[in-house]
Parts: C-alpha cells; sequence; structure tokens
C-alpha cells in the first residue's frame, strides 16, 4: 500500500462540520486564494495539502491559519467551495513539480503551433489537470478564431483531452495580476469570484471626476470597486435634500446646488442674494425638511373625455 493511501485512511475528507476549519489555499503561487474546509488537524501555513475538486483532486498550499467554521451569523449557512481531503506526501509533490513544468512547455508548444497557423489570438495560461485528464488553455482575441486545426494538433500532441477557453480583458487582467491605483493587490486577482455590471453612473452617484484615467483599471474598464460604496451613496442621497430643492432656514428660502454626502451636508444659495453660498449640516437641513410645509400637488387638467361627459354643461 502506497504512502498516500495510508495518509487517505487514517485523514478522513473535510465537511462543514462544528469540528472543522476553513483554511485559505492557493493551487497556484501567485493566483486567487480560495477557502476551504478541513478536519485534518495540525495543519500550518505554507503546508501543501490535497484539496478535493469537481475535477478530482488538486494540490494546494495554505497561505493562513485556519479558522472554526462559524457557527451563527451571517456565515453560518456558507459552505466553502472547496474541502481539504489529507496532506501532500512525497509522491504528491514530486508529481506537481513534474506538473508545472509540462505546463511551462505546453504553453511554448501551442504558441509555436499558434504561429504555424498564423491565428490572431494571445496565449494566456495553460493549466492541466492533476490526474492528467484535461489541458485548458486559456486565450484573448478581438474577435472569434477558428482553432479547430489547432486543437487537432494540441490532441496528438499532448495525447489528452484539450480545451480551449477565451476570456475577456477583465479575466486577463485576473489571470495576470497587478497593482492598482490603491496600491493594493487588484481585486480581481485576489478574491472576486465574478465580475459585477459596472456603469459610469456609479461614478456620478459618487460625485467622482468622470475622467477615463480616474476611473478605470488596468484593464481599461470601469473599477470594479465602483460597485462596492455605490448602495450606500445612494441610500444617502434618498434621505438628503435633492439638488434644486427649496428649503427655508431662518425665514429664508434657499435653494440646494449640491449634496456633500459623507459630511451629510447640503450645499445652499440664497435665492434673493446669490453671493451668499452656505454649507449646511444634518441637523439643520433635517430640521429645515421638518419645519417646510407640504408642497401642494395641482389638480390634474381636465381632459376632454371629462368636458363631454353627460353632466356638463356646454
Amino acid at each position: 500500500m502506497s504512502q498516500a493511501s495510508q495518509e487517505q485512511k487514517t485523514e478522513n475528507p473535510s465537511d462543514t462540520g462544528p469540528n472543522s476549519l476553513w483554511h485559505k489555499v492557493q493551487f497556484r503561487v501567485g493566483e486567487q486564494i480560495f477557502t476551504a474546509s478541513a478536519t485534518v488537524k495540525g495543519l500550518h501555513p505554507q503546508d501543501q495539502v490535497m484539496v478535493v475538486t469537481d475535477h478530482g483532486l488538486e494540490p494546494a498550499r495554505l497561505v493562513g491559519h485556519g479558522l472554526p467554521a462559524p457557527s451563527e451569523g451571517p456565515l453560518k449557512d456558507l459552505k466553502p467551495a472547496f474541502a481539504i481531503q489529507r496532506r501532500c506526501n512525497q509522491d504528491d509533490r514530486d508529481k506537481f513539480t513534474r506538473l508545472l513544468t509540462r505546463e511551462n512547455e505546453a504553453f511554448h508548444t501551442c504558441r509555436t503551433l499558434i504561429q504555424s497557423h498564423k491565428l490572431k489570438m494571445k496565449l494566456l495560461r495553460v493549466e492541466r489537470f492533476y490526474n492528467g485528464s484535461k489541458v485548458i488553455f486559456y486565450f484573448t482575441a478581438d474577435n472569434r478564431v477558428d482553432f479547430r486545426t489547432l486543437v487537432k494538433d494540441l490532441v496528438q500532441e499532448f495525447r489528452t483531452r484539450v480545451e480551449m477557453r477565451q476570456v475577456g480583458v477583465r479575466h486577463e487582467t485576473k489571470m495576470i495580476g497587478g497593482i492598482g491605483a490603491c496600491g493594493r493587490e487588484l481585486c480581481c486577482a485576489s478574491y472576486l469570484d465574478n465580475f459585477a455590471p459596472v456603469s459610469i453612473k456609479m461614478a456620478k452617484e459618487q460625485a467622482l471626476p468622470l475622467n477615463p484615467t480616474k476611473i478605470s483599471g488596468i484593464c481599461n474598464r470601469l473599477l470594479c470597486c465602483l460597485t462596492y460604496e455605490f448602495p450606500m451613496y445612494r441610500e444617502m442621497r434618498r434621505h438628503m435634500p435633492r439638488c434644486g430643492k427649496n428649503i427655508i432656514i431662518d425665514d429664508k428660502t434657499f435653494r440646494v446646488i449640491k449634496q456633500n454626502i459623507l459630511e451629510e451636508s447640503v450645499t445652499v444659495i440664497d435665492h434673493s442674494d446669490r453671493d451668499i453660498v452656505l454649507d449646511i449640516p444634518k441637523e439643520q437641513w433635517q430640521q429645515a425638511l421638518h419645519n417646510s410645509p407640504p408642497s401642494q400637488s395641482k389638480a390634474p387638467k381636465p381632459t376632454e373625455k371629462d368636458s363631454n361627459s353627460p353632466g356638463k354643461k356646454k
């Protein structure tokens, strides 16, 4: 019996029970970090473990200390996407080292074939399953690419299933990684799983400069972080007097010309003297809204149908 089989018998696959721990794992150096549950005891950062995935076992490295699975609060019903089955043995580590070497060789082989077939595509990364059942080639292209001949050559070269996966510029940035304008690692490369829709309206709502260089990431798309505080800004604006509204302060009528969300204040201008511009704090404009008389709705104009009704005199 091999050492791997012995360890698999002594260490059961992880679950999400009360005795499980949540660990941070990383499948490749520099790639995204995921959460995995484990009942294996005595795991430490930098340990190599075998993780259960949808296509079989994959080796990964622990990048943090394990924390107890939450038993209450908003994370109570969450379940990690992966489960740690056991520690890696020497055979697993040697096989993984050879796997990385073969991925590098497959990358150069595929790039050479792309050039020979004169295909307009850019190869980004090669991912080979630990069990050798499939090789995935990630690439970008401006248009649709007919790579059927390329796939035939790759299958003949590697003798396994081959998948060509085209990704967009956001996913390209996610794979390559980098540092954002904030000085931190890119959100997409560090923890984002899905890309939420981002619109220019979110930048306007947060009073950000609409300069493309200021609100775009290194992928030349709108910053993903524009979605983080957008709901808060929208909710706070909803409770503040909107721009153009008239409010009465100290028996004077002022018109709101700006909402200062972070300070929770509004900037107003005097109707009688436009040189008077004031910043009104939250307590003052809330009192002004409370004291302001309700706006009188105008009576609807009679329609032609109403004027010609039987009860009306012409």
